[in-house]
């Protein structure tokens, strides 16, 4: 990335990538999923959840700038 992201883009990516992440368990988890396409939304799991890895690296780099903001934790276990 080469433009910088502010605190509340970080903020707002990491909390949607952790819902996609529990949504796509549960659809795996599901007898939903056709076999055919089983692996393609492994995949796609695989990917939220780098994206999400990615992200919080980001987070715990701006919270050593922004002391205000609240703990991964506390980010995550949030009711917003």
């Amino acid at each position: 990335m080469t433009q910088e992201l502010s605190s509340n883009a970080i903020i707002y990516a990491t909390l949607a990538l952790n819902s996609e992440i529990a949504l796509q368990k549960e659809y795996l988890d599901s007898s939903e999923v056709p076999e055919d396409e089983r692996e393609n939304e492994e995949e796609i799991l695989a990917d939220l959840e780098q994206a999400f890895m990615e992200f919080v690296d980001l987070y715990k780099a701006q919270c050593k700038i922004d002391k205000e903001l609240p703990s991964l934790d506390e980010l995550l276990n949030s009711q917003l």
